[in-house]
């Protein structure tokens, strides 16, 4: 078989919807670089805005104008203690992420939310950071 074409290369954009995994990625790779992430056509589903709120409540400026996302990232080491307990709502997918970066951090956090992370196939997300010698206890009340 020979595949003949008469292309002179591919232009042009192209746009794919939100992602959950994405979103939460997108928004913790941009709130631990240091500098201005811009992030266009987020998820803005409830586990993503979770995600969201509790890197703001780290000390990190998030712009949302319903458009474009703006993360002002502070890097690993610019994450500030929160002044209150971390709302992860029903998201496992942050539960998960944001346990291991709180873990490398110089200050206690308390986390809450519902249980419905621990009725997943993973099962409790505390066996990833107890193996790094962190202690976590999950609360299902602010």
């Amino acid at each position: 078989m020979k595949l003949e074409t008469k292309a002179q290369g591919l232009h042009g954009s192209l746009r794919i919807p939100g992602d959950k995994s994405i979103s939460h990625r997108s928004i913790m790779f941009g709130s631990l670089a240091k500098g201005v992430t811009t992030v266009r056509d987020i998820l803005r589903g409830e586990d993503v805005l979770s995600t969201m709120q509790v890197f703001r409540d780290l000390g990190v400026t998030i712009e949302d104008d319903g458009d474009v996302v703006r993360i002002h990232g502070v890097g690993f080491d610019g994450l500030k203690a929160p002044q209150n307990k971390l709302d992860m709502g029903n998201s496992g997918t942050s539960i998960r992420l944001i346990s291991g970066v709180l873990a490398g951090q110089d200050f206690d956090v308390e986390m809450f939310g519902d249980d419905s992370p621990f009725k997943t196939s993973d099962g409790p997300c505390d066996h990833s950071i107890a193996s790094d010698g962190c202690r976590g206890f999950w609360s299902n009340r602010p």
